[in-house]
């Protein structure tokens, strides 16, 4: 099931540093971001095998979860907050903020055959 991590971040009279490491369950093999979304729904998908950690580096954006057991929704607000999404995780990533940067950490090199585009019943 999707969770919720904090990472740990310095912060200073100069500003904030947060800091990803050791604190991820998976190597990093791919790494890409969203931006520039309209109303458009993204994701709805889950995987076979990959991993992934979702953190908002500006702005807000929601992400809907299912397991296939479990429903719940995530508030992505903060650069020091991580969800961390399991291969079973069937997600959506939704209402976007205008000035929205969502990035995807993964633990798997993009294939095609590797995502399930069927939700749960």
């Amino acid at each position: 099931m999707a969770r919720l991590i904090n990472l740990r971040t310095f912060t200073d009279e100069r500003g904030n540093l947060t800091v990803i490491e050791k604190v991820l369950p998976f190597e990093i093999k791919r790494i890409f971001y969203i931006y520039g979304v309209d109303s458009s729904v993204r994701g709805g998908h889950r995987h076979h095998r990959t991993r992934q950690a979702a953190i908002s580096l500006k702005g807000r954006c929601m992400i809907s979860n299912n397991d296939g057991s479990r429903r719940e929704t995530f508030v992505l607000d903060a650069p020091s907050k991580c969800l961390l999404l399991e291969p079973g995780d069937w997600h959506q990533m939704h209402d976007f903020t205008p000035d929205s940067i969502l990035m995807v950490l993964a633990s798997e090199y993009f294939d095609p055959d590797d995502y399930i585009y069927e939700n749960y019943e």
